[in-house]
């Protein structure tokens, strides 16, 4: 199975659209289509963001979206701290993606990030969809 690491900014614009690319993107994970890995700093970084008041997601929305996201990913511990973006949150993405050997890191905001870190490719949804569409078609 393609595994992966989300940005929050995924999560974010998939909670924000039902209809955009990054809904698509986190619909395979929740579908078990793909899989996706998290760390409990990604997690408590995606509840913090997806509570901002001014994103107004209603908290049952957030607390349904995260429990959803908790049980169709698989939890990794990293075991060293990555220092390679020049946005220190942005790190712990890289250290969980190192950690489970990630296929992708998928992200809104590629700049941020090394083009690859390891054997993870930093892609946006669209590269992504396109990259695995031939999985699916096999």
């Amino acid at each position: 199975m393609i595994g992966m690491v989300f940005d929050t900014n995924v999560l974010v614009s998939a909670n924000l659209s039902d209809e955009g690319l990054e809904a698509v993107v986190v619909s395979l994970a929740f579908n078990q289509i793909i899989q996706l890995y998290v760390s409990e700093p990604i997690l408590k970084e995606y509840e913090r963001v997806l509570r901002y008041p001014r994103l107004k997601l209603e908290t049952k929305q957030v607390v349904r979206f995260l429990a959803r996201l908790r049980r169709s990913s698989v939890l990794v511990i990293p075991t060293h701290t990555v220092s390679a973006s020049p946005d220190e949150a942005d790190n712990r993405f890289l250290e969980c993606a190192e950690a489970a050997r990630a296929d992708f890191l998928v992200t809104g905001n590629k700049k941020h990030f090394p083009k690859r870190w390891k054997s993870t490719e930093v892609v946006n949804a669209r590269e992504l969809l396109g990259r695995i569409a031939s999985s699916f078609l096999e």
